[in-house]
């Protein structure tokens, strides 16, 4: 059958292909920056990376299997599937794995979406959820965050009988806000049961509020939720890309059939098992972040500047005046001459935030420093 999609001509005349259509209105996904000018190795504090680094029994295990580069990994990822499985009590066969969780929500939008359908996420929800959704023909649709927090029933409002999967950061990447489960419970009940909730758990480690859950134990009884989780965060294994879903059967068999065979890499599965047994590494991570984020908080807030929160990740979202000299745009530039680089959020509709992660002890008393001195001058 012809294609119905308009073509194009070179300088020569002849036809050239095209993207379908769509796929050049996506914004690609802008990394935080990783160079200051005239700074020869600054503070990177824009990319939530582990600060701490990562556990030495995980990285043991990488260099363990450096001899292994010849080889394809195990397409099953069965000993990281195992340690899983048995760390959370979770069924083995409905896990799914992906080259971090990103994968997992793109397989998740492939494996639901045509053209014509859509997802729903918050405003100011992670851009992976929505990259994934229009490259599949999808629509994207907004649903408020009034004071940068997930809404239940803003969710509600947009979702329509198109709506076949909601995707919900909680806690929420750039907000750092998140939800008590109970609301969480109670958008799942008015949901219909052939929209998927997807809840991204990749800060959920942070949020240590009683009240808090990341909904593992609740999906097991479901036929429509996902939890997603990732080893980039709390466990520093950001370089490596490793991700992954519980998810019920039916879901798990079907992302399975379009999931390419080899995309998590030896090394990387066994430096996530050693990782995941690694709690002393993962208790000193977390009451780090507890224990800075709490300080940043108090003392930028002191400094008059909007601190959103509190936060329940490994950041904290700044916000600044439209005054001309003390917008989030002159602090970016005033922070990066400082060799302390920090993450404009202009492309999540939030041009008057920075977002700074949680670095190291004499890294945030350098940024509280730095901000007090900007807001001074």
């Amino acid at each position: 059958m012809p294609d119905s999609r308009d073509t194009s001509l070179d300088r020569a005349g002849a036809k050239r292909p095209l993207p379908k259509p769509g796929i050049m209105d996506i914004h690609a996904y802008v990394p935080g920056k990783a160079q200051a000018e005239g700074v020869e190795n600054p503070v990177k504090l824009s990319a939530n990376e582990n600060i701490l680094g990562s556990s030495e029994h995980a990285r043991a295990a990488y260099l363990a299997h450096a001899g292994d580069l010849q080889m394809y990994p195990d397409s099953r990822t069965t000993i990281l599937r195992t340690a899983i499985a048995e760390r959370f009590r979770l069924e083995p066969e409905r896990l799914i794995f992906g080259c971090g969780s990103d994968e997992v929500f793109a397989l998740l939008n492939q494996t639901f979406l045509e053209p014509g359908d859509n997802i729903v996420q918050g405003e100011y929800g992670f851009a992976a959820f929505a990259i994934g959704a229009r490259a599949c023909q999808a629509e994207v649709k907004l649903a408020k965050e009034p004071g940068y927090r997930i809404d239940v029933d803003e969710i509600l409002k947009v979702v329509d009988d198109r709506t076949r999967l909601i995707f919900l950061a909680n806690p929420g990447n750039p907000t750092g806000t998140w939800i008590p489960f109970s609301e969480v419970l109670r958008l799942h009940a008015a949901l219909p049961p052939s929209v998927v909730l997807v809840l991204d758990g990749a800060y959920s480690e942070f949020a240590t509020d009683p009240a808090f859950q990341d909904g593992l134990d609740f999906a097991r009884g479901t036929d429509n939720v996902v939890v997603t989780h990732t080893f980039s965060k709390l466990h520093g294994l950001a370089a490596l890309r490793v991700g992954w879903g519980y998810a019920p059967p039916e879901i798990a068999t079907a992302v399975d059939r379009i999931r390419l065979p080899f995309n998590t890499s030896i090394a990387g599965q066994h430096a996530a098992v050693a990782a995941l047994a690694d709690e002393d590494f993962q208790k000193r991570s977390i009451e780090h972040v507890e224990r800075w984020r709490a300080f940043l908080a108090q003392q930028i807030g002191g400094l008059g500047l909007e601190v959103v929160g509190p936060s329940a990740t490994n950041f904290v979202l700044v916000g600044f005046p439209k005054t001309p000299g003390k917008t989030a745009a002159d602090a970016d530039d005033f922070l990066s001459r400082r060799g302390l680089l920090t993450r404009r959020v202009l492309n999540y509709g939030l041009p008057d935030h920075l977002r700074v992660t949680i670095g190291l002890d004499e890294h945030n008393r350098a940024v509280v420093e730095a901000l007090a001195e900007f807001v001074k001058g």
